[in-house]
């Protein structure tokens, strides 16, 4: 049976769980609270850059999360989160792309103050604030009149870039100012994948209080 390492609050091994879950896989979740227990023997053995996810299916064992994906596609591909359509094709690997290089490199410095320790003055945060402005509206420009970034099917473009975005609102960056955005949003959030998925107030109340704990030992 494939075998996840997942955190709850992990953007990346979000993204893997929805894809499991959309094509109705059978799979063992294995929780990693990081709170050094990535640094074990046993996960370094897996993946000795100490990082989540990692996927193990039948004694193979791959890392980072777009790879993932792209492996269960391949081996498991009913049903299918890739258009057959070049351009859309082409568009859908251009979206998640782009939310892995242009959306969460602005992201982390937001979520560092989020969680209540950033060091970055509020210039830096306001320029990434505006950088993850570029990236929305250029996303909103490409869903157009769309269902989603891959037309009527959902695709690993609405996995990889929706388990990021809707959580913009909280970082201060609300999506009233693209209506495709968020409706879109609204979409996936009805679905049975998100909401299985989605971790709770107290989930995210209680990891952060966990990382505060870390850092402040470490200190």
């Amino acid at each position: 049976m494939l075998k996840l390492y997942y955190n709850l609050i992990s953007f990346n091994s979000r993204r893997v769980w929805i894809s499991l879950l959309e094509k109705g896989l059978p799979f063992e979740l294995v929780p990693m609270k990081l709170d050094g227990d990535q640094f074990q023997s046993e996960f370094l053995a897996l993946n000795p850059f100490h990082q989540i996810p990692v996927l193990e299916d039948e004694g193979f064992v791959i890392v980072e999360s777009l790879a993932i994906l792209d492996y269960l596609e391949a081996k498991y591909p009913t049903p299918s989160l890739l258009p057959s359509n070049p351009q859309m094709l082409g568009t859908v690997k251009m979206i998640e792309l782009l939310t892995l290089t242009q959306m969460m490199p602005p992201m982390r410095p937001l979520m560092m103050d989020w969680m209540g320790f950033s060091e970055e003055s509020s210039e830096k945060l306001q320029e990434a604030k505006q950088n993850l402005a570029q990236v929305l509206r250029f996303f909103e420009s490409k869903l157009a009149d769309r269902t989603y970034f891959g037309d009527q099917q959902l695709t690993l473009a609405d996995i990889v870039a929706g388990t990021a975005i809707p959580f913009l609102p909280s970082l201060g960056l609300p999506l009233e100012d693209y209506p495709r955005l968020k409706d879109w949003c609204d979409r996936l959030m009805t679905r049975e994948s998100w909401k299985q998925t989605q971790p709770t107030a107290q989930q995210i109340t209680k990891f952060k209080a966990q990382m505060k704990a870390l850092l402040s030992q470490r200190q």
